[in-house]
């Protein structure tokens, strides 16, 4: 009489997590200007998103071994308020990879200052366009990289004089393929602390996004973005935890 052989199911795949995080409102957000590497601090309800965001991964069960952040403090200082709020001492890594966009010579000026200086179509074409840039800086302008002490060392050919979506995505790729998904394949819960295009191109590169799908997406200050991905870093879902029970 033959028996049945007892089949076992297969192993359980084991999922890690990626949390994308835009940091908490900014001077120049609540100012409507134009931001990019200008690095200015948050404003005080920038400060509580960044304590609200901790308090609603902290409700999830969400924690974190690792997080990397911009170098620009409205993101370090979003880092640290969430982590704080969490009872977390992991390490944060900063990097310049991960700064926003830089928004060229119309850093520092609200809309219609930029709209009165260079033209709405230049100010609405970078907006809307993955591969329009700003109008750029001169590199002898103060508010070029290259003339800021936070980059010194790193090869002016680098630092951007003003990008498009699209450079910025060049910027940002090899430091998350050679930084940032290694640590994600060990298992490692990342937390990533950035800015809207910045994590937009993340996003883009997770999902396999078209640049006018990339282009169309809105994210809120402050409010985390969960990634369950697979061992190899390739993102399952995604979704948005945003209520306090």
């Amino acid at each position: 009489m033959l028996r049945a052989i007892p089949t076992s199911a297969p192993p359980r795949q084991q999922t890690t997590t990626l949390v994308l995080l835009r940091h908490g409102q900014s001077i120049w957000n609540r100012d409507k200007k134009f931001t990019g590497w200008s690095d200015v601090p948050l404003s005080p309800k920038g400060e509580e998103e960044a304590k609200q965001a901790g308090y609603l991964l902290k409700q999830a069960d969400i924690t974190f071994d690792l997080c990397f952040s911009s170098s620009l403090q409205r993101a370090t200082t979003t880092a640290h308020l969430l982590l704080s709020t969490m009872h977390l001492d992991i390490p944060i890594i900063t990097h310049w990879r991960l700064n926003e966009r830089h928004y060229g010579a119309l850093e520092g000026l609200a809309r219609w200052e930029a709209i009165k200086k260079f033209g709405i179509w230049p100010i609405l074409g970078c907006q809307i366009k993955f591969d329009a840039t700003p109008p750029y800086l001169n590199a002898a302008d103060p508010r070029s990289p290259g003339n800021q002490p936070g980059y010194t060392g790193i090869d002016s050919n680098e630092l951007p004089l003003g990008e498009s979506i699209q450079q910025t995505l060049i910027r940002v790729k090899p430091y998350w393929e050679e930084t940032i998904q290694p640590q994600i394949r060990q298992g490692k819960r990342i937390l990533i602390v950035s800015h809207r295009n910045t994590l937009r191109v993340l996003m883009m590169l997770l999902d396999h996004l078209t640049p006018r799908q990339t282009m169309k997406y809105k994210l809120a200050t402050g409010r985390p973005v969960i990634y369950e991905l697979d061992p190899q870093g390739t993102a399952i879902r995604h979704y948005y935890v945003d209520k306090l029970t």
